[in-house]
C-alpha cells in the first residue's frame, strides 16, 4: 500500500473512533479544510509532516500513536519522476 494511502486509512480510521467529520477536525487543528480535503480525496499525495502533527494533536495522539499499526509496515513510497 502506499504511504499516502495508509495515513489517509489512519486518518480515516480516527476521525471514526473520535465521532469527528473532516470540518470538526479542522477546526479542532486549526489546519485548513482545504489542505485535508485535497489530501483526503487523494488530489495530492503529500502530507507535511507538521501538518500530521496537528491532526494527531486534534485527534489527542501522538505521531508514534499515529503511525503504531501494522499498515505501515508493508507502505512504499511511489516514486512521482518519469
Amino acid at each position: 500500500m502506499k504511504l499516502s494511502d495508509a495515513i489517509r486509512k489512519r486518518i480515516k480510521y480516527f476521525l471514526k473512533i473520535n465521532n469527528m467529520k473532516i470540518w470538526d477536525l479542522c477546526k479542532e487543528t486549526g489546519v485548513p479544510c482545504s489542505t485535508i480535503t485535497t489530501f483526503m480525496k487523494g488530489k495530492t499525495e503529500l502530507l507535511k509532516l507538521d501538518t500530521l502533527l496537528h491532526i494527531c494533536e486534534g485527534f489527542n495522539i501522538t505521531l508514534g500513536e499515529f503511525f503504531t499499526d501494522s499498515i505501515f509496515d508493508e507502505t512504499y513510497q511511489e516514486n512521482n519522476k518519469d
